[in-house]
This record gives structure tokens, sequence and C-alpha cells, in this order.
């Protein structure tokens, strides 16, 4: 006999896998509601699941009130260097600025050699072609220089760089992320506003310090 969608021995490693591939906090009744349908659990079944791995000490257990909430074992995942973070989006900015300036140079003196090309007669035309078309030249081998960070760091440095740079972003994203929801989640049966529940618990957010999350 088939087993009945609230009794379903697989319900505990669908929910683990879940939780460590979503990584950020649910109720009981989110994860059944996210997980039901693909996977035919019942709610029975979920929260005997989520009891049993949170006993296990294979995923983390939170109480609010009459809420509790689910989320998977922080131990798991790297930690990141804040001191390697910023030193890394320093690098990168600096690189960056540099390249946006040699191609805002470059994009001026295009428009300056258009505006040339319709305005000069042939012979002060192809003088001045010829002495835009050596800035320009100079201005591109120093972009060039730029993005291979000759000047700078070696090629492979600045690969190093970018690939550290997108790996602590991506986790000050994913925490972000969590940090946020499980707010929220915990804002749904708190008496005050988020305000006052940040200035008890002493939340500090990126926005009080000014500081933004990277692009990708």
């Amino acid at each position: 006999m088939t087993p009945s969608p609230t009794s379903s021995p697989a319900a505990p490693g669908i929910i683990l896998r879940y939780l460590q591939e979503q990584n950020r906090p649910y109720s009981a009744q989110d994860v059944f509601g996210n997980l039901q349908k693909e996977h035919g659990l019942g709610k029975t079944a979920v929260v005997k699941a989520l009891d049993q791995l949170a006993q296990q000490g294979k995923i983390k257990e939170k109480t609010y009130g009459k809420q509790k909430i689910y989320f998977a074992d922080q131990d798991q995942f790297d930690t990141v260097n804040d001191a390697d973070l910023h030193s890394l989006d320093a690098k990168i900015v600096a690189l960056t600025a540099k390249v946006q300036s040699l191609q805002q140079s470059c994009r001026h003196m295009e428009a300056e050699l258009k505006e040339l090309t319709s305005s000069l007669t042939t012979p002060e035309m192809q003088k001045e072609i010829q002495e835009l078309m050596k800035e320009c030249a100079c201005y591109t081998e120093r972009l060039r220089n730029i993005k291979a960070a000759t000047n700078h760091v070696t090629p492979e440095e600045k690969e190093e760089v970018y690939k550290e740079r997108q790996k602590y972003c991506k986790e000050w994203r994913k925490r972000k992320r969590m940090t946020t929801e499980l707010c929220d989640a915990i804002l749904e049966g708190y008496p005050k506003s988020k305000k006052q529940f940040f200035e008890e618990v002493g939340i500090e957010t990126d926005e009080d310090h000014n500081v933004t999350l990277p692009d990708p």
C-alpha cells in the first residue's frame, strides 16, 4: 500500500534539501504550501518532519509568540571576513572608475570627430582627424592597460579579485535576504513598529551606515 501524503517517510529528506537550497526562514505553513503541489506532502507530515529535523540538529528552529520559524543551519556555509570584503570592493571600485573615465573620454573624442567631419573642409578635416585619431589611440591604449590591470595587478590577480568579490557579494546578499525575511516574519506578530523593534533588539542596517550592496 502506498503511504499517505501525511505520513510520507521521504518528507524529512525533501524538506531538508529544500531549506538548504533556499537558505531562508520559513514557517511550517510556508513549507507545506511550497512543497505540497510538487511532492504531495500533507500538513501533518511537514510539521512532523520539521520537528524531527530540528531535534536532530539538522535545521534551526526559532519561536516567536505562537509561531515557529525554521531555517538551514548556517554553520555549514562559509563565513565572510568583512575586512577582506571591503578591501576587495575598494580595489574594484578604483579600477571601475578608471575604466569608466577612459570610456567616457573615448566617446567624447568620437563625438568631436563626427562633428568635425560634417563642418571642416577636406584639408582641415584630414589634419584634425589625424590629431584626434592619435589622441583616441592613446586613450584606447590606456583603457586596454587598465582592463588588463598591467599597471596595477596581474591578469590572474585581477581575476581572483573579481571571483572573491562575487563570492562575498553573494554571501552578503544571501545573509541580508535571510535577515530581512526573518525580521519580517517576527514583525507579523510584533505589537510595535519596525523601527521600535530594531531599536529594542539593537539591529543596524546597511542604510543606517550609508552602505549600498554592490551590483553583481
